[in-house]
């Protein structure tokens, strides 16, 4: 590829001269992390921009006043990319609202400062740290199927977690899909109750999360997890594959421990349970919601595939602790759908629907796909 940069050159300079506003420009053949020319920077007229399989321009060497002045949408696909050269890019583009990294090669470190962006996306990549530094726009945050950080452990020393850190994003509307216990969580706001101190993100309406209901030190997580986020109305929750049910009673009274969960017991209007298996961690998380949510409309039970039999009593018999529950809010509805995935899956996720507005809470079920109505019994 190396011979054909200055052909490269060339396109782009045509691309500037005729005021392309729409680009999707991805290297092929290898190798995967040859460089961007720094004239990328003079294509002014984009406002959507996806490239992929690049290394992001050196921009130690991009001239001072070089931006992209009318970018909305950037997508990084399989890039490599410096940390510098990645906080550069929504720095020089001040009206980005949508950013998306994808498959990146490299670890990425993002700190995020932004006066409009409304929408980061990142997913199937290697997740080192995110800082929320000033953000004020930023409506949805999302992270799927990313991995922690890769770089080695020293002897005795516990392996560092990936980490997303919150600070002054004050209009954070969509959280997701974050991990309790997996991921260390960094929040400014701060609030005291009963004499101490709770970190919240109060603007969080809408949360997804995925919980290990088979690890019993991730379900005790959850709790103090939720607590962050005081007005929470819809809750979407992924279980992955369990082979087992955790070692030692789960009991979740411990939740009250240390008082009332605000959010499950004042503002919270749904539940989502994606891949439930029917473990008694699993119904005794359900059941704690139900017989303490006031205001609870709905909840939803995805089944996964591997746990439903046509005709099986079994999964009545799991679901009866539910069932048949002091619920609350006595006019709740229970759905059962059965799951199309199989092997578990991830969690459902599409990057369009993410980015659409027009879709209030980019989670809900009917958004990805049909699933199966099971009659509760």
């Amino acid at each position: 590829m190396d011979e054909h940069l200055g052909e490269m050159a060339r396109w782009i300079d045509t691309l500037v001269a005729k005021g392309v506003k729409d680009l999707v420009f991805v290297n092929r053949p290898w190798p995967i992390d040859l460089r961007l020319p720094a004239t990328l920077f003079s294509c002014a007229s984009l406002t959507r921009l996806y490239l992929g399989v690049w290394r992001l321009p050196d921009t130690a060497a991009v001239p001072r006043g070089a931006r992209f002045p009318n970018l909305l949408e950037l997508g990084l696909c399989m890039t490599v990319m410096e940390d510098r050269d990645l906080a550069f890019m929504p720095e020089r583009s001040p009206v980005l609202e949508f950013l998306l990294i994808m498959w990146s090669q490299s670890g990425v470190r993002l700190r995020l400062v932004s006066q409009s962006l409304r929408c980061l996306q990142l997913a199937l990549t290697c997740l080192q740290y995110i800082d929320v530094v000033d953000a004020p726009r930023l409506e949805r945050l999302f992270q799927w199927e990313t991995v922690p950080r890769a770089e080695p452990t020293p002897p005795g020393k516990k392996k560092r977690s990936s980490s997303i850190k919150i600070g002054r994003a004050p209009n954070l509307r969509v959280l997701g899909y974050l991990q309790p216990g997996g991921q260390e969580l960094g929040i400014s706001d701060t609030v005291v109750v009963a004499g101490s101190k709770e970190n919240i993100v109060p603007s969080v309406q809408i949360l997804a999360m995925e919980v290990q209901f088979g690890v019993r030190s991730a379900v005790k997580k959850v709790p103090g997890f939720l607590r962050c986020f005081p007005n929470l109305e819809a809750l979407h929750v992924h279980s992955p594959l369990i082979s087992e049910e955790p070692t030692g009673k789960v009991n979740l009274k411990f939740w009250q421990e240390d008082g009332p969960i605000k959010c499950v017991v004042q503002s919270m209007k749904k539940v989502f349970f994606y891949e439930f298996q029917g473990s008694r961690s699993e119904v005794a998380f359900l059941k704690f919601i139900a017989e303490r949510g006031r205001v609870l409309e709905l909840m939803v039970v995805v089944v996964a595939e591997e746990c439903f039999s046509p005709g099986d009593d079994g999964l009545n018999a799991k679901l009866k602790p539910l069932t048949s529950a002091k619920w609350n809010n006595k006019s709740c509805k229970l759905q059962l759908f059965k799951s199309p995935l199989t092997g578990g899956g991830g969690p459902a996720y599409c990057h369009q629907i993410a980015a659409d507005f027009g879709f209030v809470d980019p989670f809900d079920l009917q958004y990805y796909y049909k699933a199966e109505r099971i009659p509760v019994s």
